[in-house]
């Protein structure tokens, strides 16, 4: 049950950051059905503090805009997964998934990233195919990462010389 309380919570911050929701009547609409939600969960229950969050204390670790559409589009597909077994006869549960998978078609980019990351998750390192592979591919990775950070210090520097700090 806590999961789909603090979930709840989460859907909130989630159509603010992007700017899913475009206008205060439509925030408020939303937080009516959030309310209707959290007590179709009675989530007035005791057990929903224990543990504490579940996903805004995962959000705030997450501080780049790219980053945040990776965790978000994770986020969202497990409440779709949520939403999935509740009564979708009422209004404002169908009100909360429609937003809800317009917001993962937004997030679509996020979706791939976190794919590619449990992909990665699941090579066997093991395996000496893979280590060859990977050996093979190092330099160039590297080569990648120095790109990166190199750009990064670049950018650093410019704004340094435009900021008279």
């Amino acid at each position: 049950m806590t999961f789909q309380i603090y979930s709840l919570f989460v859907l909130s911050v989630i159509m603010i950051s992007f700017g899913q929701v475009e206008n205060r009547l439509n925030l408020l609409q939303l937080q009516n059905d959030i309310d209707k939600l959290k007590a179709d969960f009675n989530s007035s229950h005791s057990d929903v503090a224990d543990g504490g969050p579940i996903f805004t204390e995962r959000l705030s670790n997450w501080t780049e805009r790219n980053e945040k559409r990776i965790i978000l589009s994770q986020i969202i597909s497990m409440y779709l997964k949520m939403l999935e077994s509740t009564d979708r006869s009422k209004a404002h549960v169908r009100n909360i998934a429609e937003e809800l998978h317009t917001l993962k078609e937004s997030l679509s980019d996020g979706s791939k990233k976190m794919k590619d990351l449990n992909d990665l998750n699941k090579l066997q390192m093991s395996d000496l195919k893979i280590q060859r592979k990977a050996v093979n591919e190092l330099f160039s990775v590297l080569q990648k990462l120095g790109d990166t950070s190199s750009s990064h210090k670049r950018k650093r520097r410019q704004f340094q010389k435009l900021c008279k700090c």
